[in-house]
C-alpha cells in the first residue's frame, strides 16, 4: 500500500469528507476553500471552528496548503495524488465526448498521420487542455540509406523502406564530414540494413562496428556511430510528437506567475518535439497513468499534470502514446476516461490498417 493509501485509511469519516470537498471544489473552481463554505456543504452539522481544526490537521499531514495568509485551503501535490489514487470516481466518457473523438478518427482522410493530427486537435478541444500524441515509428524493414550534405553542419538522410515508404530526415552530422565519408558510411549501412527496422538498427550497428571497424575511415565511422541521432528522429520535419491546443492553457490564466509557468511549458514543448521519454512514461503497462506536478520529470514545469495512455497495435505491442497536459487542477474524473477511450479507439484503427 502506498503512503497516501495508508494516510487515507487512517483518516476518520469527517477528515476524509473535508479533504474530499476541498479537493473537489478546487478542481471545479480553482479557488481556496474556507471553513465557512464547508459548514454549508458537510453531511453532518459541524462548526466552522471544528472544520478549521480538521483542515489544520490535514495541512500538518501535507495534504492541504494555504496559498495566502488567512486564505482557505487548496490541495498540495501529495493531496492531489491521494485523491486521484483513493477517492477519484471515474466513469465512462459522455456520448458527446465520444462522438467528438469518433468523428475525427472516422474522417474521410484515412492516413495515420492525418488521423493522429485530427485526434490531437479533437482531444485538446474536448478536454480544454493541450494534447500530446506520439506517433508510431515506421517499423517496416529499411531497404536503402543515402546521405546528402546540406551545409557544413546539416545533412539529410533518405530512408527507403521495404514497403515503399520514404522518409527524409535533417540532422547535424559529426564535424568534418565529406562527400566521400557520407558515401562510405552509406555503403557500410546498406550492407547491414537489409531486413532490419529502425528500432533494431542501433543494436545491429554497434555489433557490426565492433567486427568491421577497419572497413571505415574515422569520419565515416563517426557518422555511423552517431547514427542514433538519426534513428531517434531528432530534427526531422516529420514530427513524431504532435502537440495541439497550447492556447487552451492560457485561458483564464491572468496571474503573472501562472503565465510564466505556461511559457516555460511552451518552451519545453518546443525543445522536445520528439520525446522518447513521453512513451517511456507508459511502458509499465497498459492503461492511463497520471503524473501530478513534480512527479512529471518530462517537463521542467512543476505546476502541471499529465494524463497519458499508450496505444497498441494488433499484436498488443505499445507503439505510441496519447495524453493531455494542463494545470494540476485538471478535471481528472472526466479526462481520464476520455484519454483511455481515445487510446483504445486509436489502437483499433491502427490495427485495422495493419500498422
Amino acid at each position: 500500500m502506498t503512503d497516501t493509501g495508508k494516510l487515507l485509511e487512517e483518516m476518520n469519516h469527517r477528515s476524509r469528507e473535508v479533504f474530499r470537498r476541498v479537493v473537489e471544489s478546487y478542481l471545479t473552481k480553482g479557488d481556496p476553500v474556507g471553513s465557512r463554505t464547508l459548514t454549508r456543504e458537510m453531511s453532518e452539522k459541524v462548526s466552522a471552528a471544528t472544520i478549521r481544526n480538521v483542515m489544520q490537521d490535514l495541512e500538518y499531514l501535507g495534504l492541504l496548503g494555504s496559498p495566502h495568509v488567512s486564505a482557505g485551503r487548496i490541495p498540495t501535490e501529495l493531496g492531489l495524488r491521494m485523491f486521484v489514487d483513493g477517492l477519484l470516481e471515474v466513469g465512462d466518457p459522455t456520448s458527446e465526448d465520444r462522438d467528438a473523438i469518433d468523428a475525427e478518427i472516422t474522417g474521410s482522410d484515412s492516413s495515420v498521420t492525418s488521423i493522429l493530427d485530427r485526434v490531437g486537435a479533437a482531444l485538446s478541444g474536448v478536454t480544454r487542455g493541450a494534447s500530446l500524441v506520439l506517433a508510431p515509428k515506421h517499423e517496416a524493414p529499411v531497404r536503402h540509406i543515402e546521405f546528402v550534405s546540406l551545409a557544413p553542419d546539416r545533412a539529410l538522410v533518405v530512408l527507403v523502406f521495404n514497403d515503399g515508404h520514404v522518409e527524409n530526415r535533417v540532422f547535424n552530422p559529426p564535424a568534418g564530414q565529406t562527400a566521400s565519408s557520407f558515401r562510405e558510411a552509406a555503403n557500410f549501412l546498406n550492407s547491414i540494413v537489409a531486413g532490419h527496422t529502425l528500432s533494431e538498427l542501433g543494436r545491429v550497428i554497434a555489433a557490426e562496428i565492433g567486427k568491421r571497424r577497419q572497413e571505415l575511415n574515422d569520419l565515416a565511422r563517426d557518422l555511423v556511430e552517431n547514427g542514433t541521432v538519426i534513428w531517434e528522429n531528432e530534427g526531422t520535419e516529420t514530427e513524431r510528437l504532435i502537440v495541439r491546443g497550447r492556447s487552451n492553457l492560457l485561458a483564464g490564466s491572468a496571474e503573472e506567475a501562472e503565465l510564466e509557468r505556461i511559457r516555460t511549458l511552451f518552451d519545453d514543448l518546443e525543445r522536445k518535439r520528439d520525446i522518447a521519454d513521453f512513451l517511456n512514461l507508459t511502458q509499465d503497462g497498459e492503461g492511463v497513468r497520471i503524473f501530478i506536478g513534480s512527479e512529471n520529470k518530462l517537463f521542467s514545469l512543476s505546476g502541471s499534470s499529465l494524463v497519458v495512455s499508450p496505444y497498441m497495435n494488433a499484436d498488443r505491442k505499445i507503439i505510441g502514446a496519447i495524453g493531455v497536459i494542463g494545470p494540476t487542477r485538471l478535471n481528472y474524473g472526466r479526462i481520464v476516461p476520455i484519454v483511455d477511450y481515445t487510446a483504445q479507439l486509436l489502437g483499433r484503427v491502427i490495427a485495422d490498417r495493419g500498422q
